[in-house]
């Protein structure tokens, strides 16, 4: 039976995510959901696009857009270098595709610019990488780049009361558009965790496989959760983004 599955941010693991597919056992009539950050963390950032565009010509795929795919991508097509950026994971990235020629590299541009800020299924939920604000959902978002850079709907859920119910006057009215929605960005072992968390309706599927942690999916309709062991495992001579 054809499963739909989620995968957390990756960030350069390529490694643990061919160790997740295999755990997962992957089958071709399998769809699999991105949430974005393919890259920048460990070395295998480019390698890591390259195997995702080879996998979506076997697999059903969406690739959601996160904040260092952006990143990258600004770079690829213009050359910017963000000194934040560069801090924090794009470096690897830099180094990564100094090994790739110019014909390579506009695969990974098309790539990046095909990508989606945010996906609706037609069960009623909502996948996308960070999040948005406008209180009617994300279609009505003024700026795009909230898709891949918005903590807030993350935060409110972790600040809500577990008790309340969405027909309550003050359930957040944001949350009420979708049955479930599915994030990364921010990762879970900010609060201790290494496996998808649920809060409200909302599922963070980042375990952190830019630090510490592995690379997560999780089926949507059973909620079994498939993981690799912690990424840093794979790349013993490097740091990740730590």
């Amino acid at each position: 039976m054809a499963r739909k599955l989620v995968l957390g941010d990756l960030h350069g693991g390529l490694k643990a995510l061919i160790q997740l597919l295999e755990r997962i056992d992957l089958c071709p009539s399998d769809e699999l959901i991105f949430l974005g950050d393919y890259v920048d963390g460990w070395s295998d950032s480019a390698n890591t696009v390259n195997y995702l565009i080879e996998l979506a010509r076997q697999n059903s795929c969406v690739f959601i857009r996160g904040n260092h795919d952006d990143l990258a991508h600004k770079w690829l097509k213009t050359g910017e270098m963000n000194e934040k950026w560069l801090e924090h994971g794009g470096q690897s990235s830099l180094n990564a595709y100094r090994k790739f020629d110019e014909e390579a590299k506009d695969r990974h541009k098309k790539f990046f610019s095909e990508m989606v800020n945010y996906y609706k299924d037609n069960d009623g939920r909502l996948y996308v990488h960070a999040g948005f604000t406008n209180l009617h959902g994300p279609e009505y978002e003024y700026y795009d780049t909230g898709f891949y850079w918005d903590r807030t709907l993350w935060e409110m859920a972790m600040a809500m009361n577990p008790n309340l119910q969405p027909e309550d006057d003050y359930y957040p009215q944001r949350l009420k558009h979708f049955e479930e929605i599915y994030i990364g960005h921010t990762p879970v072992t900010r609060i201790g965790k290494t496996t998808p968390v649920n809060k409200a309706n909302i599922w963070n599927v980042d375990t952190g496989a830019a630090f510490k942690g592995p690379v997560s999916a999780i089926d949507v309709a059973t909620k079994e959760v498939y993981q690799s062991d912690p990424v840093y495992t794979f790349y013993p001579d490097e740091q990740g983004r730590n």
